[in-house]
């Protein structure tokens, strides 16, 4: 699958999760959100397959990833949230 392509599925797939899954839930925090506040992060296509990180302008701590398994023909969405952030400082 193209790049182009992929990203249009992505953003598709993150939107419907979130009118589906998380906007129920709590109405003020995703009323009116759209694809265009859906943003690809990281995209990576290798030999069929696609990978990219998907993230949103709502501040939730949510980000996604989706994955294209080209031999299989399925794609994946796994939903992640942030639980901490650490500062780790090297040597």
């Amino acid at each position: 699958m193209g790049n182009e392509k992929f990203e249009i599925l992505c953003k598709t797939l993150v939107l419907d999760y979130i009118n589906k899954k998380l906007k129920p839930h709590n109405m003020f925090k995703y009323h009116n959100i759209t694809i265009d506040d859906i943003y690809v992060v990281w995209l990576c296509k290798t030999l069929q397959n696609n990978k990219a990180l998907v993230s949103t302008t709502i501040e939730d701590d949510m980000y996604y990833e989706v994955t294209y398994n080209g031999d299989k023909n399925e794609t994946y969405l796994d939903a992640y949230k942030k639980i901490e952030n650490i500062l780790c400082e090297g040597e």
